[in-house]
C-alpha cells in the first residue's frame, strides 16, 4: 500500500538512475565525496541544482583508475566531458583503502628503524598480546593463526644508536653520532625506502631525533623520513615505535598514490585541492597529510560515521548507531551526544597504533559471510566468499552458500534486478547450494535453512551494537539506527527488532553512505602531546604541573588552529580537549572531554570529575578507587572548521508498485506476499506500508508486515516496526 502527501524542493541524495539522466549542467559546480571499497568504487556528487547522485564502478587493482572512471561515469552521464566537469568541482573529498591494504598485504615501502640502545627488539616483543592483536574473537582461538602478522620491520632492518633521554627531558648520554653515522650507513646499503627514528623519551626531549634526521637527509636523500615526536607524541615506547614505523612504511605508497590521484584531477581541470577523510573524522588537504599517511588509513569507515553524524545533524537526533553492512564485512560506529566516539589506539596488521581515530567495532559478517556446517552446528561467517568468486548466485565459480544467496532464496533480493539491474542473479544455483551444503547436513528444508541462515547473521549483528552499546555504559534503546551500505537497509529491520527499536533510518545515500560523508565532511585535524599530572589521593596538583600542561595544550591549540586555517578553513575552528586519565597505577587511560581556556585547578577539578563518572558508567556503580590518585597522561585537541556545504534541491518520485513476490519474514513455513516497489528518489512524505521491499539501484529497504516507511525532506526513509506483543 503507497500514499503520497504532497512534494516539494528539498534538499537531498540520489542513487545513480536506472538509465543516464542528460543535465543542463553547464553553469553549475560539484561537490564530489569518493570512497574506495574492495568492490565498488563509489562517487557522490551535488551539483546544487537537483538531487544528488551515486556512481559505482568496479575498484581496480591501482585504485586510481577506478576512481577516474567513476569520475568519467559521471561526467558523461550529466552531459560533461571529463574536463568540463573537472573544472568545475568545488569540492573533492576521498577516501582510500592504499595504506591499509599495503600494511595487511605486506607491499608497504621497505623500511628501517634507528631505535635507542638496547630497545631494538621492541617492534618484535610488542605487548602481552602480540601474537594476537588484530585477530577477531573466532581468529583468537585458532592458535595456527597466531603471530600471522611479522613486525611491521623486520628486526635486521632495525639499528640501535648509543643515547638515552630520561622522562623529563634530561640527556643522559649525548648522541654518538659516529655510531648513528655508522648506522645510517648500513640502512642505505640494504636499501630502505622509508625510514623511521625512534629514541626513548623524544616526545619529552627530540634533542637526538631531530639531530639523527638531519643525518639521514644527508645518508638517505631520497628516502621518506619520519619522527616519533612528531608523529606519535606519546607515551609508551612500542606504541611510539609501531606507530612511527607503519608511518614511514606507508609514505612512499600512499603519498605516491595521493600525489598522482591530484595531478590526474589537475591535469583534467580541477582547480581545487584534494581534501583527504582522516582516522579522526575530518578531512584534509594532502599537503597537510604528506608527512602522516597513517592517519588516513580507515579513512572509509571513519567516513561513513561522519556522514551519519551529518544527517543526524539534519535529522535532529544526537544518538546514533551508524552501521555499514557489505560484502565481507558490519562496520558500526557509535554517535553519543552528537559526538562520535573515538579511540587513540588501533591494531592493523598485528601492530597497535597509537593514533585519534574515530572507533570502529567490526565483525567478519556480511553478504559474502559463508554459512557451513560444522560438527552439526550452522555458523555464519567469518569466513567470506569476497567478490571473487563472491556468492554462488554471482555464477562466477562459488561453490558455498553465502548469506547473499540465503536473502535471494528468501525472497529479499530481486534476481532480475540486483544492483540496479546490471546483474542478474542465478537463484536455482543459490538454492541448490543451500540444500546440498546446508539443509540436508541438519535435516531441514531449503527455505528453513536460508531462513536460518539469516537469522544467525542477523543475531551476530545486534550482538556487536550491544556490545558498542551496553559494555560502554549506553542503553541503545535510546539510539537511531542508520542502516547503510549494500546490505544494510535489508537486514535493518531484524536488527532493529532483535535490538527493541522502534524502527530505522536508511539514507537516501545509504549505498555510498562513505562517499556521501567524504563530500560533506569538515575540515578536521587532531595534535596530542605527553603531560604528567600525576596527584595523589588526598593532595592537588602542583602549579607547575599544572603551568606546564597549560602550555602544552595551548602549543597544540596553535598548531591545529594554523593548519585548519592553512587547510582553507572558513569561518572559524572550534577547538574540543580531551585529557588521558587513569588512576595511578594503572595501564589504559580513558579520554575526558572538557572545556574552557587554559588548564588551571578548576579545570583539573572538572576533568577527574568527567573521568570518575566515565569510568563508573563503563565499569560499574562504585568501581572507581579514588583512593589510589590520579594520573593525566596526555592532552588531545581536535579541531574543525566548515567548507562550503552542498544545498541540492529537487523533486522526488513516488515509489512505483512492480508486482509482488513470496517473502519469508519471521515464519520459514509461511512466505509473505510482499509488494515490490522501484524508486530512485523518493519524494518528501511518501509512505509504503508492509509488506514490501523498496528497490533502490544498489540497495534493497525491507519493510516486514506491519510497518510504514515515509521518505522525509532529505530522501531518507524512516521505518515504523509495528509493536510485537
Amino acid at each position: 500500500m503507497l500514499s503520497r502527501n504532497g512534494a516539494s524542493g528539498h534538499p537531498g541524495y540520489y542513487e545513480r538512475s536506472r538509465g543516464s539522466v542528460g543535465i543542463d549542467s553547464q553553469n553549475r559546480v560539484f561537490h564530489v565525496g569518493t570512497d574506495v571499497g574492495g568492490t565498488f568504487t563509489d562517487l557522490w556528487v551535488s551539483d546544487g541544482a537537483g538531487p544528488a547522485r551515486v556512481f559505482k564502478t568496479p575498484t581496480t587493482p591501482d585504485v586510481m583508475t577506478g576512481v577516474m572512471d567513476a569520475v568519467a561515469l559521471a561526467a558523461g552521464t550529466l552531459g560533461l566531458s571529463i574536463g568540463d566537469f573537472c573544472v568545475r568541482i568545488r569540492r573533492f573529498g576521498h577516501g582510500t583503502t592504499v595504506g591499509l591494504n599495503a600494511l595487511l598485504t605486506g607491499t608497504s615501502a621497505r623500511t628501517g628503524v634507528i631505535a635507542t640502545e638496547g630497545f631494538g627488539d621492541t617492534l618484535e616483543i610488542g605487548r602481552i598480546r602480540r601474537q594476537t592483536s588484530g585477530l577477531s574473537e573466532y581468529e583468537v582461538t585458532d592458535f595456527h593463526l597466531h603471530n600471522r602478522y611479522p613486525p611491521i620491520v623486520p628486526r635486521h632492518l632495525v639499528r640501535e644508536v648509543r643515547e638515552r633521554v630520561d622522562a623529563t627531558g634530561r640527556v643522559l648520554i649525548p648522541l654518538d653520532e659516529a655510531q648513528a653515522g655508522a648506522a645510517l650507513e648500513e640502512l642505505a646499503e640494504a636499501g630502505v625506502e622509508a625510514l623511521a627514528i625512534c629514541t626513548l623519551w623524544a616526545q619529552a626531549n627530540p634533542v637526538h631525533e631531530a639531530r639523527l634526521k638531519d643525518m639521514a637527509r644527508e645518508v638517505l636523500s631520497d628516502a621518506f623520513l619520519c619522527v616519533s615526536h612528531k608523529i606519535a607524541p606519546v607515551v609508551g615506547e612500542y606504541g611510539r615505535m609501531a606507530t612511527t614505523a607503519a608511518n614511514a612504511a606507508l609514505g612512499p605508497v600512499a603519498g605516491r598514490y595521493l600525489s598522482r590521484l591530484e595531478q590526474s584531477l589537475r591535469d583534467h581541470g580541477m582547480t581545487v585541492p584534494l581534501l583527504v577523510m582522516t582516522n579522526a573524522g575530518g578531512v584534509l588537504p594532502t599537503s597537510a597529510l604528506n608527512d602522516r599517511p597513517a592517519f588516513t588509513l580507515f579513512s572509509g569507515p571513519a567516513a561513513g560515521v561522519i556522514g551519519s553524524r551529518v544527517m543526524a545533524d539534519r535529522l535532529g537526533r544526537d544518538n546514533i548507531l551508524t552501521t555499514d553492512i557489505g560484502g565481507t564485512s558490519f562496520d558500526v560506529g557509535v554517535i553519543a551526544e552528537g559526538r562520535p566516539l573515538a579511540s587513540t589506539e588501533f591494531s592493523v596488521a598485528g601492530a597497535d597504533l597509537r593514533l585519534p581515530s574515530i572507533d570502529i567495532a567490526s565483525i567478519g559478517t556480511g553478504g559474502g559471510s559463508i554459512a557451513s556446517v560444522e560438527f552439526g552446528d550452522l555458523t555464519v561467517g567469518p569466513r567470506s566468499a569476497g567478490s571473487t568468486p563472491g556468492p554462488v548466485c554471482y555464477g562466477r565459480g562459488g561453490q558455498e552458500p553465502t548469506a547473499t544467496d540465503a536473502d535471494l532464496v528468501l525472497g529479499i533480493l530481486n534476481p532480475d534486478d540486483f544492483l540496479g539491474g546490471r546483474m542478474r542473479l542465478d537463484t536455482e544455483a543459490a538454492r541448490e547450494a543451500i540444500e546440498t551444503r546446508i539443509a540436508r547436513p541438519l535435516g531441514l528444508d531449503t527455505i528453513r535453512a536460508a531462513w536460518g541462515i539469516r537469522e544467525i547473521l542477523d543475531n551476530n549483528m545486534a550482538d556487536l551494537l550491544r556490545r558498542v552499546t551496553i559494555e560502554r555504559g549506553h542503553d541503545p534503546l535510546t539510539f537511531t539506527l542508520l542502516a547503510n551500505g549494500g546490505a544494510g537497509p535489508s537486514h535493518a529491520w531484524s536488527i532493529a527488532r532483535e535490538l527493541g527499536l522502534g524502527g530505522f533510518v536508511v539514507p537516501a545515500a545509504a549505498t555510498a553512505h562513505s562517499a556521501f560523508g567524504c563530500g560533506t565532511g569538515d575540515l578536521g585535524m587532531s595534535e596530542s602531546t605527553a603531560v604528567y599530572v600525576r596527584v595523589r589521593h588526598g593532595e592537588r596538583p602542583s602549579d607547575a604541573a599544572l603551568g606546564a600542561a597549560r602550555d602544552a595544550l595551548e602549543r597544540i591549540e596553535r598548531v591545529v588552529t594554523y593548519h585548519l586555517a592553512a587547510a582553507g578553513a572558513e569561518g572559524d575552528v572550534t577547538l574540543e580537549r580531551f585529557a588521558a586519565v587513569r588512576f595511578r597505577g594503572q595501564t589504559n587511560a580513558l579520554d575526558v572531554p572538557f572545556g574552557g581556556a587554559g588548564f588551571d585547578a578548576t579545570i583539573y577539578d572538572t576533568v577527574i570529575d568527567g573521568f570518575e563518572a566515565a569510568y563508573e558508567r563503563l565499569f560499574g556503580r562504585g568501581a572507581g578507587y579514588r583512593q589510589a590518585g590520579f594520573e593525566i597522561v596526555e592532552l588531545r585537541v581536535s579541531g574543525t572548521a566548515a567548507l562550503a556545504a552542498a544545498t541540492a534541491t529537487g523533486h522526488g518520485d513516488t515509489p512505483r508498485a512492480h508486482g509482488s513476490r513470496p517473502v519469508v519474514f519471521d515464519d520459514p513455513d509461511a512466505p509473505v506476499d510482499t509488494t515490490i516497489y522501484h524508486v530512485d528518489y523518493p519524494a518528501p512524505d511518501s509512505e509504503v506500508h508492509g509488506p514490501a521491499i523498496i528497490e533502490f539501484p544498489g540497495q534493497s529497504v525491507v519493510v516486514p508486515p506491519g510497518a510504514i516507511a515515509r521518505a522525509d525532506a532529505y530522501g531518507n526513509l524512516h521505518v515504523t516496526l509495528e509493536a510485537r506483543p
